[in-house]
């Protein structure tokens, strides 16, 4: 029996309860799911729940009363090996051991689809992430948003969401044109404005831009007069810089539905239609020739400024008219995942979300990322060879690997400042986190191919009930908590709360190898219990691969 299934058990038993007018219930007062959890003293039972203290009161009963009524019903449920109440009102639950091991023929039959759910079905979600601009190499604070990006797409879309992941690419403004001037300086010899950008990477795109237009035919940029030549550099550096953005978040199993041009949002007219929109809302003003957002109404500490008093579009003209796009493609949830530099951003954006009659923090979600240190050799490594001052995702990569890099970037909260050990993290140690987790599942793969040699396959018969120690409940039980993590995961959108869960599953799992046999010792004979320990041992394997596959992150067989 899964804790869902209990869940729906227990819903059940109050439905009856309701429906026999034993209880001051209606139907709608029923919380559903009901919630069952692992007690925090294990010996108190296998699962718990507390719905006898949440609608005591209003089933006009003492808490502890209602518990009792619960409870000898639960008794009567096959499956259920006894019950009891605790405490105000708390209901202990123990399953039979028959129950219990049968979530390993459960998982087993799920197989890639244990853990999801339809849930979120209906929802559409406009997740965005890294959105760095094409001016230079991925650093580390953009491969975390790669990181936790790709796997929050991947937990939602689990749970049904229809998820497109979209990247920003700002290709409109004063950063892009620093960007070209500076490819320009190089590519003449010279050096990069004081504004500019630095770092091997320039001088390689400078020259790179020549050799195109050269053997193209064309003249050689850098020989053209400034306007001109800045052209050139803008349209085929910044290109050249977002291919390479590309490839690197390829490299690092990261892939976007839709790139979208800042650029298209003031050519396409959108800024126009967006503050007009606004307008008609009675949400802007004209004041000292500029256009306003009445923002201050709205939770902002200020009103901001749309359109400038020269005529120009400011910066947050163009944030105005992306969200109102994204909800005019069909997303009902707008996510930003951005840096600790965005900060301050959040209540202007609130404040816009409010302004077009949205719900911000349901329609409009940010969530902000600390920084991440990096160290090697217990010291700060701060610098890259190609980009001069920063370190970038090809240099983590190139240290530690893909899977221990997103595996490092997304097993923590994104609002805790992270430092990773390159050192631990290449080693092959149970101190390495992503290490103790594939290491658990290249075990289990090992286990089931000594099990296969003595003749031992999931074709044996199996016997739930064999799986009757302390050490096959508590696997079984951790076991059972990975659909309630990966729905809480979505939820909270908290995609460290799946890396956190299949540690724990590592943990119970080499703790669990220590102490049953898979396969008998020599000169004994195959027994019942060892065929359901390979069930068990293979819903071990299943759950770690669905559960790292949701980081992207591999589950390899042999280490």
């Amino acid at each position: 029996m899964t804790p869902f299934e209990l869940s729906e058990v227990i819903f059940h038993i109050l439905e009856e309860l309701t429906e026999l007018d034993e209880v001051n219930l209606s139907i709608e007062d029923l919380p559903q799911p009901v919630k069952v959890e692992r007690p925090r003293v294990r010996e108190h039972g296998d699962w718990a729940t507390n719905v006898a203290l949440q609608l005591g009161k209003k089933a006009g009963l003492n808490p502890r009363a209602f518990a009792e009524l619960i409870t000898e019903k639960l008794a009567q449920q096959e499956g259920i090996d006894s019950t009891e109440v605790a405490g105000p009102g708390f209901i202990n639950i123990r399953l039979s051991a028959a129950s219990a091991g049968e979530l390993a023929r459960t998982i087993l039959a799920a197989g890639s689809e244990y853990g999801t759910s339809k849930t979120m079905a209906g929802e559409k979600i406009n997740l965005e992430y890294v959105s760095a601009n094409p001016t230079g190499p991925v650093h580390l604070g953009h491969a975390r948003w790669a990181a936790v990006g790709d796997s929050l797409a991947r937990i939602l879309t689990s749970q049904g969401a229809e998820v497109t992941r979209e990247y920003y690419f700002n290709d409109h403004g004063a950063q892009i044109d620093r960007f070209a001037k500076s490819l320009l300086a190089r590519a003449r010899g010279l050096e990069v404005p004081e504004d500019g950008y630095g770092g091997q990477y320039i001088d390689d795109i400078a020259q790179e831009v020549i050799s195109i237009e050269t053997a193209a035919g064309r003249p050689n940029p850098s020989e053209l007069e400034d306007e001109k030549a800045l052209e050139v550099f803008r349209s085929v550096g910044v290109q050249l810089m977002f291919d390479e953005i590309k490839s690197e978040l390829h490299d690092f199993k990261v892939e976007f539905d839709v790139y979208f041009h800042e650029d298209t949002l003031h050519k396409s007219g959108d800024v126009d239609r967006a503050i007009e929109r606004l307008r008609e809302r009675g949400m802007v003003y004209d004041k000292d020739g500029a256009i306003w957002l009445k923002s201050s109404e709205l939770g902002d500490d200020k009103d901001r400024v749309i359109i400038k008093s020269d005529g120009q579009a400011a910066y947050f003209s163009g944030d105005i008219a992306y969200y109102l796009n994204k909800r005019e493609r069909g997303a009902d949830a707008a996510i930003y995942l951005l840096g600790a530099d965005h900060h301050g951003y959040i209540g202007r954006m609130y404040a816009m979300c409010a302004a077009f009659g949205d719900e911000p923090g349901k329609n409009l979600q940010i969530i902000i990322g600390q920084l991440v240190n990096l160290q090697k050799n217990g010291k700060p490594l701060r610098m890259s060879k190609r980009a001069g001052t920063i370190v970038t995702l090809e240099d983590l990569v190139d240290a530690v690997g893909v899977d221990a890099a997103r595996y490092a970037l997304a097993r923590s909260s994104m609002d805790s400042m992270i430092d990773i050990d390159l050192d631990l993290l290449a080693s092959a140690s149970n101190e390495n986190p992503v290490y103790y987790v594939q290491y658990a599942h290249a075990r289990t793969c090992s286990v089931a191919r000594n099990a296969a040699e003595a003749g031992i396959t999931l074709e044996s018969e199996f016997d739930p009930a064999q799986l009757d120690s302390a050490a096959d409940t508590e696997l079984l039980g951790t076991l059972a908590q990975f659909p309630e993590i990966v729905a809480q995961a979505a939820t909270l959108r908290e995609q460290h709360r799946v890396a956190r869960y299949l540690e724990s599953l590592a943990a119970a799992y080499h703790a669990w190898y220590g102490n049953s046999r898979v396969t008998p010792r020599a000169g004994e004979s195959v027994e019942p219990v060892h065929a359901a320990r390979l069930y068990l041992n293979q819903a071990v394997a299943q759950v770690l691969s669905n559960g790292l596959n949701l980081l992207g992150v591999s589950a390899p067989e042999r280490m």
